[in-house]
Formats: C-alpha cells, sequence, structure tokens
C-alpha cells in the first residue's frame, strides 16, 4: 500500500460479447477472484471496437485500456478480430508518435473457455497500472522545445507551360473538358474558358491539394475535370480510384511525370521519436493548443472525402468539438488514423493549417507503420488492394497477449 499511496488504477476492458465477455463471466461462475477496478463494455466484436473508444477511455481518466476478443479463427463474425488487428498494428504507432504510454495499452485474445486467463491477464494489467501511477495524459507538464525541419520546399515539377496551356485551351475549347483544375502563380485555378489556361503553370502555388476540388459537387456540376497533376496529385488519383470515388475515364489528367518512386523523408518523424514519450506529448499537447478547430486540414486534403465528417456528428458526439485539449487530440487523433494507409504524403495538410502545426508527422507515423509491416505505400499501385478493409492471415500480432 505505502508504494503505491493507495492509488487504485481505472482500467477499461471493450471486449467481445461472444469470447471475451464470456470468458469473464466463466471466471464469476468459477468463484476465480480478480481485481475490481476493471470496467467491461461489451461490444458485438473486436471489428467494431472502434479506436475512439481507446481516446475516449483515456479522456474520461482510464489509467489502462484492455481490447480483447476471440482468438484468430474463432471469429463469430468470421473475420472480425482479423480487421481488428490490422487496424491496430496502424494505430498502436500513430499513438507512439503523440506521446501515448504504450504500457498502458494491453491487446489480448481470450475465449469464452478461458476464465483463468481472463483472471490472470485483470490482475497483471491492474498491478501495471498500479505500478505506473495515475495517468493523466492530457495534463502534460512542462514545454517541449523540439521543433520539426518542417515541409522541404517543393520540387520543381518538370513541363512545358505553354505545352499545359496549349492542352488546356483544346479541351475547353473542344469540350472535352468542363474545367482544368490546375495552378496559378497565386493560388489554384479552375479554368472554364480557353482564354483562362493561360493562367496555369507547372510550378504554381496551391495550399490545397488539387485531387480535392474532384469531391466538390460545385465543381463537378461544371462538367467533366480535367486535372494538372503532379506526383502527388498522382498517388491521391490512384487511391481514390481504388476506394471507388472516381473513375479515371471520367477525368483527363495531364500529367508531366509519373506517381514517383522517391521514398518518403522520415527525418523529422525520426527526431521525434527519439523524445521520450512524456516530451512528445508535450509538444503535441503545446501545438494543439493553437488548433482552433478550423478543420482547414480536412479542406485541404485530397482523401477527407466523407459527405459528413465524424466530427460534425452529434447523435452520439464521438469527439468534442471545443477547442480544447481533449477535443483537439481526439480530432487530431481521428483525421490521422482516417488517412492510415491512404495518406499520399501531399502536406497540403500542414500548408493549409493557420496555426502551423506539422500535422505531416502523424500522417508519417501510419504511413511508415504500413511500409515496414506491409510493404505498401498509398498510391504507389494503382491496382493494390486498400490496406484498411483487408487482412492476412500472416498479419504479425507481437504486441497481443
Amino acid at each position: 500500500m505505502s508504494e503505491t499511496n493507495g492509488f487504485e488504477p481505472k482500467i477499461v476492458a471493450y471486449v467481445c460479447n461472444w469470447c471475451t465477455y464470456l470468458g469473464a463471466d466463466l471466471a464469476g461462475t468459477n468463484r476465480l477472484e480478480y481485481p475490481p477496478n476493471v470496467r467491461l463494455i461489451r461490444l458485438p466484436c473486436t471489428g467494431r471496437i472502434d479506436f475512439n473508444l481507446i481516446v475516449k477511455a483515456f479522456e474520461m481518466s482510464a489509467d489502462a485500456v484492455l481490447v480483447s476478443g476471440c482468438h484468430p479463427g474463432d471469429c463469430h463474425y468470421t473475420a472480425g478480430n482479423y480487421h481488428a488487428r490490422r487496424r491496430w498494428m496502424l494505430f498502436r504507432p500513430l499513438l507512439e508518435a503523440l506521446g501515448f504510454d504504450l504500457r498502458r495499452i494491453h491487446f489480448t485474445w481470450i475465449s469464452a473457455a478461458e476464465g483463468r486467463k481472463f483472471q490472470q491477464v485483470i490482475a497483471e494489467i491492474t498491478e501495471s497500472a498500479r505500478k505506473l501511477g495515475p495517468y493523466r495524459p492530457y495534463e502534460a507538464n512542462g514545454e517541449s522545445k523540439w521543433r520539426p525541419a518542417g515541409l522541404p520546399p517543393p520540387k520543381r515539377r518538370s513541363g512545358d507551360d505553354a505545352s499545359l496551356r496549349t492542352t488546356a485551351r483544346e479541351l475547353l475549347a473542344e469540350g472535352k473538358a468542363g474545367v482544368v483544375i490546375g495552378r496559378g502563380e497565386r493560388g489554384p485555378v479552375l479554368a472554364r474558358k480557353p482564354e483562362d489556361a493561360d493562367r496555369l503553370t507547372w510550378n504554381g502555388a496551391s495550399k490545397i491539394a488539387l485531387t480535392a476540388y474532384l469531391k466538390r459537387k460545385e465543381v463537378r456540376a461544371l462538367g467533366k475535370p480535367a486535372i494538372v497533376a503532379g506526383p502527388a496529385d498522382l498517388r491521391a488519383l490512384n487511391v481514390l480510384e481504388q476506394e471507388s470515388q472516381i473513375r479515371r475515364e471520367d477525368i483527363h489528367v495531364i500529367a508531366a511525370e509519373g506517381p514517383g518512386a522517391a521514398p518518403p523523408d522520415f527525418s523529422d518523424l525520426d527526431a521525434l521519436l527519439q523524445l521520450e514519450p512524456g516530451e512528445r506529448m508535450a509538444y503535441w499537447a503545446g501545438e494543439f493548443d493553437r488548433c482552433v478547430k478550423c478543420y482547414a486540414c480536412r479542406q485541404a486534403c485530397p482523401l477527407c472525402y466523407c459527405e459528413r465528417c465524424i466530427v460534425d456528428k452529434n447523435r452520439p458526439q464521438a469527439i468534442d468539438t471545443s477547442a480544447h485539449a481533449r477535443g483537439n487530440f481526439a480530432w487530431h487523433i481521428t483525421r490521422a488514423f482516417h488517412l492510415a494507409g491512404r495518406c499520399v504524403g501531399c502536406g497540403a495538410c500542414t500548408r493549409a493549417c493557420p496555426a502551423g502545426i506539422d500535422l505531416r508527422l502523424l500522417n508519417q507515423a501510419a504511413a511508415r507503420a504500413a511500409e515496414r509491416q506491409f510493404g505498401y505505400r498509398a498510391g504507389a499501385d494503382p491496382k493494390a488492394e486498400p490496406l484498411v478493409g483487408v487482412y492476412s492471415l500472416t498479419d504479425k500480432e507481437e504486441f497481443i497477449g
């Protein structure tokens, strides 16, 4: 008692209805004692245990979280736990980059017949959390002086402006395109008349990814679009096509370069991960303190195309809309994880942020996990299956107890 000053941890356990919950019931039926610190929340399947629930548990002062379900091959819904395993393989690196203490987040498989394993797991997690002490990640003390180097300067695109303008002018004059989406000297250009093509340039400015315009109803209403695409735009088009959001035959693509095979630069992410978890959390706490929830990052992203964003839903309200620590952490975790296995590294979120938050670091955490775990780079192969939404029996699970 003296070692922990009487502290008793609060543990939230999200469990599968068909296996782990019945395992807990069996432990009770067999009178197997385990610490009363755990609060069980029963869900139909681990495949339905949304990552937002992990965040919500820590918002409500949980000191540790457990996610548990059926063993692989025993899922009541055939493959829910396989899908869950893949998502957690991408989610854990994101939480690590943010500075969450991964020692407090536990995953395990417990069947309906494993009442004693349930007893042991709860006892171990409780003892671990008791030794670690109270956990209040959103109350990070101190201030991190670390700062990323930032976005590299834009690479100059190869291509002749005169040829680009001629192509755009012909598409518009012949009625083959209703609008040409490109870059101008001062920002994005939506050329609707042949003479508007003179404003287009390969190396113009745009804080918004050009492919983001393809999802907008007002742009679609202008007729068949043509888009002036650089390497990141081409990768984004590949992902949008994989996800059945566009059909290539419905779009004219004007490109001077291919999708690009150069590996992404993770040097800033590497430097961030060299910091202690507490300092990483302090860094993001300071960054998110400037966030005003303007959602410019969402609007600039080529792959945020939900007609109604989760942050705009209030029945139920999954994310606090207030611009405070809990709401801002929840929003940016959600945004980054929705892009896991999808982000093409265009940097539009960082360029669009009026507060100057380097949001690409969160995207990179999940992107590098996708490369390391699955050899997958978003948009590189238009014929590849999307990373999230499928699974493999060989997916790794070293982190699962």
